[in-house]
């Protein structure tokens, strides 16, 4: 059986995959118009008709939400809480915005009902719901052309007796059914009705998507990456398609974070750029995690790896505003049409800039598996460079420099503003287009190396096979520091984890290979939000774990102030054989006369430079590289500018001092 990671992006659709001891890699176009193409083509590619195992990260929920083209969606709630959806929270993105307009609902008016019953704040029933409501509610879904289904009730986290009731009658109607209890069972009404409404809205698409992969595939051995750095089976994400948004980033962080840690790298701030978007996200001896994302401006209340996107990538258009100011993206050229430099694009994008710079090589580009148009980049620059005062040359300059600004701004939201120093962390840089930009970047926020792994152009896909089975849940339970004493919390986490035995049972884990990690979230008496803190061991000290993080976090602690647990968390993983990287020693620092393919003129600041061209299959752990070189391998194209040096170390990865 072959063992496959795919990542579809904006423009690449990138693979990975093990043949018995062999491993090979893959790019192919995105196929935006039905993304199942270009999978199920580099699936047949790779394997023929062999027998596959596929860990696939998709866009399909994320885009659904994006361009609002999910399936027609019906929330039922209780009577008078149909709005909830829409009032939302009084939080305003933009204060100083007088025509701010709010996100429509993802369920119109007359798609949300209320029916008339209610749990309270203690978990007693102190009305139940009518069938004889609900069965006349089936005929309004029907009439309404209702597609999925969202339910979500007050208090259903504490007694989930009525959401369950409606969800049996409502089976009646044979569409997709969304429970709010079984998506996320916690408090926070508004967050809790918004991620239920999500995967109601995005299930039927990702349904549809993974049911026409494994039936024109003729294999249903797929599994799916979730958000929260773990894959699940084809089947959980169907249901519950909400945990695969970002599914495709966050397989690239999990990547980046198990290389790193290998290498010996655990403070890293990773920089996945692509041809759509850059991703970036901070690992400080660990995965940072968010329970707080949003998705279009909607609150998705599951556990996401914290990653922070800009729409800057290979394929951002570059353009003049109406001030005459030069401006990149966030529009994206795509797969089609593309950069210019495909053959079928107009406007000109960060990897034309790159290509006339000569940052790129034609001959190269997908080892060569591509074709390139650099004589068609003349005619657009010229004409977008007409009346700016500027030559082709320091245009081009520009738009990287402006490209570089706006990802710069991303690196400094997840470190600078957060209190931490970029100096002391490394940065990770993988996606097709972080090898050109990353050193720069790296020069103007003062972080000391960088770090590009072998393949990074397909680190996400990677990533994807390195990740574990992972199951997440959750459970408010609102105690004191005083009733949620450490045996009670212990009880409280009895039936999580037996659902966790038994649905990782479900995706074939062994006993075994099983490990459960409790978390609590906690916060002092009057604050609004919480704190993720580990609990365990006999002896588990999590009030004093509470106070620490809190000091960590904010800068202070009130060991004084009453301490409250909200919610208890679970994450239940189960263990995949990863791939194994090996250790080289080293042999030289001086490179093999085989390893350079030549030279080019390369423009740095203004200036023509002759620069190296390295083929970085034929690197030794040792080779020192002087910059400016360019060093071209299959899924991408790393730049060592003039003032850099790199070294290769003992796993083959490129380690860059700025």
């Amino acid at each position: 059986m072959i063992l496959i990671g795919i990542d579809t992006g904006g423009t690449f659709t990138d693979f990975i995959y093990k043949d018995g001891d062999k491993w090979g890699v893959y790019k192919i176009l995105s196929t935006p118009s039905n993304p199942a193409e270009a999978v199920l083509s580099g699936i047949k590619h790779i394997a023929g008709t062999q027998d596959v195992q596929v860990v696939h990260g998709s866009t399909v929920a994320t885009n659904a939400v994006l361009e609002r083209k999910g399936a027609i969606t019906a929330l039922i709630t209780n009577k008078g809480f149909e709005d909830v959806i829409e009032i939302g929270r009084q939080n305003r993105k933009e204060i100083y915005n007088l025509s701010y307009q709010k996100s429509p609902s993802l369920v119109p008016a007359n798609m949300r009902f209320g029916i008339d019953c209610r749990i309270n704040s203690y978990g007693d029933s102190l009305q139940d719901p009518d069938e004889a409501e609900i069965e006349k509610l089936l005929i309004k879904l029907q009439k309404n052309g209702a597609e999925s289904i969202a339910v979500s009730f007050l208090f259903s986290f504490k007694n989930p007796t009525h959401e369950k009731k409606v969800g049996k009658i409502l089976s009646k109607l044979d569409i997709p059914v969304s429970l709010s209890h079984e998506i996320v069972s916690e408090f926070r009404e508004y967050e809790r009705t918004s991620t239920t409404v999500t995967n109601a809205y995005v299930s039927p698409k990702m349904t549809q998507y993974l049911s026409s992969i494994t039936q024109e595939s003729g294999n249903d051995n797929l599994r799916i990456m979730q958000s929260n750095g773990g894959s699940i089976s084809a089947q959980t994400a169907m249901r519950e398609s909400v945990r695969t948004i970002l599914s495709g980033p966050a397989g690239g962080v999990v990547g980046a974070y198990q290389i790193g840690k290998i290498a010996g790298y655990d403070k890293l701030i990773t920089f996945d750029m692509g041809g759509t978007s850059t991703d970036v996200a901070l690992i400080d001896s660990g995965l940072s995690f968010t329970l707080d994302a949003r998705i279009a401006d909607y609150p998705v209340m599951v556990p996401m790896i914290d990653i922070h996107t800009v729409g800057a990538g290979g394929g951002s258009i570059a353009g003049i505003d109406s001030g005459g100011s030069l401006r990149v993206g966030p529009e994206s050229a795509g797969a089609d049409p593309g950069p210019v430099c495909y053959g079928k694009g107009e406007n000109i994008t960060v990897t034309d800039a790159n290509l006339f710079l000569g940052r790129l090589i034609p001959e190269n580009f997908l080892g060569g598996k591509m074709k390139l148009y650099p004589d068609k980049l003349g005619i657009y620059l010229k004409k977008m460079a007409k009346g700016t005062g500027l030559t082709e040359v320091e245009l081009a300059e520009g738009i990287l420099s402006v490209a570089d600004t706006a990802m710069e701004k991303a690196l400094r939201v997840i470190s600078v503003e957060r209190g931490l120093d970029p100096g002391e962390f490394t940065l990770f840089s993988f996606g097709g287009a972080g090898g050109m930009h990353a050193v720069f970047l790296a020069r103007l926020l003062n972080i000391p190396k960088v770090f590009i792994p072998k393949n990074p152009g397909i680190l996400s896909a990677i990533g994807m096979l390195t990740a574990d089975i992972v199951k997440d849940y959750s459970q408010t339970v609102m105690l004191d520091q005083h009733t949620g004493n450490f045996e009670n919390i212990l009880k409280l986490f009895v039936p999580l984890e037996k659902r966790g035995i038994d649905e990782l049972a479900y995706e074939g884990i062994d006993t075994a290979e099983m490990v459960m990690e409790r978390h609590l979230d906690m916060r002092y008496q009057g604050q609004s939000y919480e704190i993720m803190v580990p609990f365990g061991g006999d002896a588990d000290n999590f009030i004093e774990k509470f106070h620490n993080l809190h000091e960590k976090k904010y800068g202070y602690c009130n060991r004084e102030k009453r301490v409250e647990i909200v919610n208890i968390r679970l994450r239940a993983k189960g263990f995949a054989e990863k791939p194994k990287f090996t250790k080289s020693k080293i042999v030289s620092q001086k490179l093999s006369t085989d390893a350079v393919m030549g030279e080019r003129e390369v423009v740095f600041d203004g200036r023509s430079h002759k620069t190296k061209i390295i083929s970085r299959d034929k690197l030794k752990s040792g080779n020192i590289i002087k910059g400016p070189s360019l060093l071209i391998e299959y899924s991408s194209t790393l730049v060592v500018p003039p003032f850099a040096l790199g070294k290769v170390d003992e796993y083959g990865n490129l380690i860059i001092s700025v």
